[in-house]
């Protein structure tokens, strides 16, 4: 781009995006004179799904606002809790984060994970084709125009990772209601009904028994039990404030 030269200032949260940026938080780039606001601050590594609100010299814009000489661009962040109009808020993981995907759904929300990768257009098409908001660490599948909507998953470490989609976008809860295997909704099964399941200990020991109405997989309170209640507590607490 060798037109017009703007000053473009980011929130501190976007500056992974902008390494040229991060010095002082802001940059100057030159622009086409033809392209909007919106592909600028892509071409600088900014995926739309992160970006809020856009304001040129103190005024918010739309996003193909075409920007003039000198302008001074500032860009915020998502606000949050991030709404996402239009569809029930439910979420589609790509590959490379399947424990996420399994504790948002033990914590009941509204989860479908891909285990293999089928590749950026697929996830895409099925982000738009269900209306699920796609979240991912792929800037490059977050840039596609297809997307219902998406986010960026900041960290690579599980527990902060579901910390940060509860904050981002403050999903419903509730705990126990999906298999984390497949998604589907659970319901109270007796033992007899998921006998085929049981080894002959559990069969013994465990009354209680929920199983997926989808995939048909049993549940109960077993040896990994205690984990998954302090992942639920903790994920509430957070919810409440509560320490």
């Amino acid at each position: 781009m060798n037109g017009p030269e703007i000053h473009v200032e980011f929130d501190p949260e976007l500056l992974l995006f902008v390494p040229q940026a991060r010095p002082t938080g802001a940059t100057r780039t030159a622009t086409d004179g033809v392209c909007g606001l919106g592909h600028v601050v892509e071409s600088l590594g900014v995926p739309l799904t992160e970006v809020g609100a856009l304001l040129v010299d103190g005024r918010e814009v739309p996003v193909g606002h075409v920007p003039a000489a000198g302008e001074s661009v500032t860009v915020r962040a998502v606000s949050r809790p991030q709404r996402v109009p239009g569809a029930p808020l439910r979420f589609l993981l790509d590959v490379h984060l399947g424990t996420l995907a399994r504790r948002l759904r033990l914590l009941g929300v509204d989860t479908a994970y891909e285990s293999t990768d089928i590749g950026d257009p697929a996830l895409a098409a099925r982000s738009a084709a269900e209306r699920r908001v796609m979240l991912s660490r792929d800037r490059g599948l977050l840039r596609r125009r297809e997307l219902w909507a998406g986010a960026f998953v900041y960290s690579t470490q599980p527990e902060e990772q579901l910390q940060y989609v509860l904050d981002r976008f403050r999903p419903e809860l509730r705990p126990w209601s999906r298999c984390t295997a497949c998604n589907g909704l659970l319901r109270r099964a007796t033992k007899e009904e998921v006998a085929d399941q049981l080894k002959s200990g559990t069969h013994r020991t465990y009354d209680v028994f929920a199983q997926c109405g989808e995939c048909g997989r049993a549940y109960w309170k077993g040896a990994h039990h205690e984990r998954l209640v302090a992942i639920v507590e903790r994920a509430l607490a957070s919810r409440t404030g509560r320490p």
